[in-house]
């Protein structure tokens, strides 16, 4: 019986562990998608306690605690740090085949040290050195990222957002680079005219520019861009149910701007001719700067009213969608490219039965300009686990090319993350070695080590420019 948890964890043949340990483990991290704070960089600052690094805003944690029976209080309510994490400790031993099981404690051992499974037995002791050791300065987010082998970091910002955090990081430097990455999803969220509207105004003024037309907005946006791409910005990133079309002429189009713009609802295909449209144009604007555009497809968000009455978005009541996706992704992408102006694109999918369709679909789109212009982006959300990474990995190489892809990123807004990338790679490793030691591969260590080695750091480095 192997012990859990250790230094050859899901590596499963010599072939593998020789692959992780002198291939992949050395590799820096790129994490060119996550949703980590800026401020929370630029301040260098120390989180209070373990549940204030770990289980505020985690909705992972928050999930699998409601289906353990934990009361809402001590998930996202209002008891005291400790308890709440105490309450967490008592959930983990049932969290087994689910991976937070394995983050839980490839976390506490890469950041902490400790080798010891997380229970009500431990949980107290744990949690004291713990929130101890996260006064040090080693803890701080800035020695984090740097003890973690991060290069670069790439944050998730609106196009309002002024940035003084990633500019004051700017004249501040350290030996990570901190990037911005533009996300326009409200610029396209017509549903309440009201927020809509709102959030124009707040677009206008960041832009210094009326908007009451559907160009105005589009300047508007070509303004936050220019700012954005000033401020070192190389990625757009887009979170869409999937992409709709709708055949609306260009006065109907600006028809429907008009109505909004004057508060009034949009009917359904209205709705979807003008996100059509806007993206695009925004394609074309990402495709001038040399940015990479990245589009996140298929979740079914907000499902629970109730809750997202009490707590708002983005607190774990969200789901897999079954939307199809293929042919007005192949529509826009083809828009895109009929002019010359598709960008560098990264697509992810969230149901998995679209595994084959996105790795068939970057194929069409390819065209030798650029090494793995199109990539089928690494397996996201809730499939951002064995099962699911294995899946993606073998999809892009049945159907495209494993070797050009970007590898690995953490999505998320917690700095104790970063054993996610370990974890990709050695179930990358794992597979990569089961295949040479079945014989469906030449035992080249040379050739699949260096194959390893992009996969987890030069491919992203050369495709994104850093």
């Amino acid at each position: 019986m192997k012990p859990f948890l250790n230094e050859h964890f899901l590596l499963q043949t010599e072939t593998a562990k020789t692959l992780y340990h002198s291939y992949a483990a050395p590799q820096p991290i790129i994490d060119y998608h996550c949703h980590l704070p800026p401020a929370a960089i630029e301040k260098d600052i120390k989180f209070e306690n373990l549940t204030k690094i770990w289980l505020d805003g985690d909705h992972y944690k928050w999930r699998a605690m409601r289906a353990f029976g934990i009361d809402e209080k001590y998930i996202t309510g209002d008891a005291p740090d400790k308890e709440k994490f105490m309450k967490w400790a008592e959930t983990v031993p049932y969290t087994i085949r689910n991976p937070l099981y394995h983050w839980t404690h490839m976390e506490l051992k890469n950041y902490f040290g400790i080798d010891k499974l997380l229970n009500p037995d431990t949980a107290e002791e744990i949690y004291d050195k713990c929130s101890a050791d996260l006064q040090k300065p080693e803890f701080s987010t800035r020695s984090i990222l740097k003890r973690m082998n991060v290069h670069v970091v790439c944050t998730t910002d609106d196009p309002v957002d002024d940035l003084k955090h990633h500019q004051r990081i700017q004249k501040d430097p350290f030996e990570v680079k901190i990037l911005p990455a533009f996300r326009p999803d409200k610029a396209y969220a017509f549903d309440d005219p009201e927020l809509y509207n709102s959030y124009l105004d707040q677009l206008s003024s960041s832009s210094d520019t009326k908007i009451d037309t559907l160009s105005d907005l589009y300047d508007a946006l070509k303004n936050r861009i220019d700012f954005f791409h000033e401020n070192g910005c190389k990625l757009a990133d887009h979170g869409l149910e999937k992409i709709y079309h709708a055949d609306l002429s260009a006065s109907e189009l600006n028809q429907a701007f008009s109505q909004i713009r004057e508060g009034n609802t949009l009917k359904t295909n209205q709705k979807r001719g003008l996100t059509y449209a806007i993206l695009i144009e925004l394609g074309k604007m990402y495709n001038e700067k040399n940015w990479v555009q990245q589009y996140h497809l298929g979740a079914l968000r907000n499902t629970n009213d109730r809750m997202l009455n009490e707590l708002g978005p983005d607190t774990g009541f969200d789901s897999i969608g079954d939307f199809s996706q293929s042919r007005t992704l192949s529509r826009f992408l083809n828009e895109l490219d009929s002019t010359d102006q598709l960008a560098k694109t990264v697509l992810y999918n969230l149901n998995p039965s679209d595994n084959e369709v996105m790795a068939s679909m970057i194929g069409n789109y390819n065209d030798g300009s650029v090494k793995g212009k199109m990539q089928y982006g690494s397996g996201w959300w809730f499939l951002d686990q064995k099962d699911g990474m294995e899946k993606q990995l073998n999809a892009l190489s049945n159907m495209g090319l494993l070797s050009c892809f970007v590898g690995m990123l953490t999505d998320s807004r917690s700095f104790l993350s970063y054993p996610r990338h370990e974890y990709f790679r050695r179930i990358l490793c794992n597979l990569l070695g089961n295949d040479v030691e079945n014989g469906e591969l030449p035992n080249d260590l040379e050739l699949i080590g260096s194959i390893v080695s992009d996969i987890c750091y030069h491919n992203a480095k050369e495709y994104f420019r850093f």
